[in-house]
């Protein structure tokens, strides 16, 4: 009975500091760390270098226009911006609608290879120092740029990460929007804490910027380009810095379905980065960064899906082998969660509207996609020229 007790307790442990206890830990530590050398803010500082801003598009006419009209809005001198725009593969009406502005650099070849070998063929046309890459369907903030660049005053930091906000476009947002929105609030306090901590784990492809010199050419069929362009750049010694005053706002995924296909695809991206990202986790090589990337991603993508259910079945023969109150209200805890899930799903299927409900729904639905995301990896069937996710367009 001691390997039960033995399971049930590495679960929670890992469970509970992947989703709640790492973020708690870093919060501690830097509340008790002593402060050091205080520096001028950073936004009082005037710092205007050239830099390119590269979106990726794949027939985006319903969208393309605003994107471009709100890029060409930014606060920042346009005479030191060059924007390019890959529309490879584009069927639709995209590449004329881009055309049309003589500020864009556009590239576009009939044949589709995806995103990471457009991403590749556009690099080769920067020579700016920095670069930023954002998405067609998301929209910046006006002073994004100056944000982001004055971090790079800063020559330990080799790539700067902003924030990612899933608008509520109906001033009651609807069950998809609130489980993606609220997931991203919840990344957003861990990527602060993890910034100032040492570096961000990984930023996310909706705006990021990088210092030109320190790309290297990805591999093709890469899943989660953001993520591994971002810690190849930390394994290098660099930091990844966070910033919330520039952000990037899209709507939420139109269906749950919707948000599940993009989901699947970034867990099947979550488990092929792990494999090539391995070195990473020799903390003794890498040390910090090893800590928070095992803390903050490589727990929560490959142990605790499979940590869940076992904790769960331990938690069962506990409790009927046991006479003992923790196990039996630890049982009805995790068995009123799953059924709160459960409920969600179906208040999700009708439409309804339950943010109580719902935050185990998400729950579970983020979990069961990464078995799907596994399988997928395994079975190398995740293509890398993926069908987007449908997203409400009132943007």
């Amino acid at each position: 009975m001691l390997f039960l007790k033995i399971v049930f307790w590495v679960s929670f442990f890992i469970i509970f500091y992947s989703y709640l206890g790492y973020g708690i830990f870093l919060w501690i530590y830097l509340r008790f760390k002593t402060p050091g050398k205080a520096t001028l803010p950073l936004h009082s500082i005037s710092f205007e270098p050239e830099i390119s801003l590269i979106i990726a598009t794949y027939n985006e006419e319903a969208i393309i226009k605003k994107k471009i009209e709100n890029t060409l809005s930014l606060d920042y001198p346009s005479n030191k911006i060059k924007l390019i725009i890959i529309a490879d593969g584009s069927t639709d009406e995209s590449v004329n609608i881009i055309s049309r502005y003589s500020q864009i650099q556009l590239l576009y070849e009939p044949k589709r290879e995806g995103k990471v070998a457009a991403i590749n063929r556009a690099m080769e046309f920067i020579t700016t120092p920095f670069v930023i890459f954002c998405d067609a369907n998301t929209f910046l903030n006006k002073e994004s740029i100056r944000e982001i660049v004055k971090h790079f005053l800063d020559p330990t930091i080799g790539a700067v990460a902003g924030e990612k906000k899933v608008m509520n476009l109906s001033g009651d947002q609807d069950t998809t929007g609130a489980g993606e929105g609220l997931y991203w609030k919840y990344e957003s306090v861990l990527k602060q804490l993890d910034a100032k901590f040492y570096t961000v784990v990984g930023a996310a492809g909706e705006l990021f910027s990088i210092r030109t010199a320190l790309y290297e050419p990805v591999q093709n069929d890469v899943l989660l380009d953001d993520f591994i362009i971002s810690m190849e750049i930390c394994k290098k010694g660099y930091k990844v810095m966070y910033e919330p005053r520039a952000y990037a706002a899209e709507a939420p995924s139109l269906t749950i379905k919707e948000e599940q296909k993009r989901k699947i695809r970034i867990s099947a991206g979550g488990f092929q980065s792990i494999v090539m990202l391995k070195s990473l986790l020799n903390i003794f090589k890498y040390g910090r960064l090893s800590f928070q990337y095992i803390s903050h991603r490589v727990l929560r993508w490959a142990l605790c899906p499979v940590l869940l259910p076992l904790l769960y079945i331990a938690n069962m023969f506990l409790y009927f082998l046991y006479d003992e109150q923790f196990y039996q209200i630890m049982l009805i805890l995790q068995t009123l969660f799953y059924l709160s899930a459960f409920i969600g799903w179906l208040m999700v299927l009708k439409k309804f509207k339950s943010s109580f409900f719902y935050i185990p729904y998400y729950f579970v639905f983020m979990n069961a996609s990464l078995y799907i995301g596994f399988f997928r990896y395994l079975n190398n069937s995740q293509s890398v020229l993926w069908d987007k996710a449908s997203r409400k367009r009132e943007l």
